[in-house]
């Protein structure tokens, strides 16, 4: 699945594993802050830049800018059990 984020200026969206698992973004517009586990800012990415969300430590996203940023999120498809109800 493939979804778009938007961050107005100075927005933050918290990473949430269940929902961001095996996710891969990418930058489309703007500048995104990656905010690590432990509190500490990381890096400030720009537009193409591309990024892995598992096993990064990153707990949000945030527009360090005044202009609207935009993320591709992409993330795998969920499994089917291959069940019947």
């Amino acid at each position: 699945m493939v979804r778009t984020l938007t961050l107005r200026g100075g927005a933050r969206v918290a990473v949430v594993a269940a929902e961001w698992c095996d996710a891969f973004g990418v930058v489309t517009r703007g500048r995104v802050q990656l905010e690590l586990r432990d509190g500490e800012p990381g890096p400030v990415l720009g537009r193409d830049a591309g990024f892995w969300l598992r096993g990064t430590g990153v707990r949000a996203l945030r527009n360090p800018g005044r202009r609207t940023a935009r993320v591709r999120i992409a993330t795998p498809p969920v499994p089917n059990d291959g069940g019947t109800t």
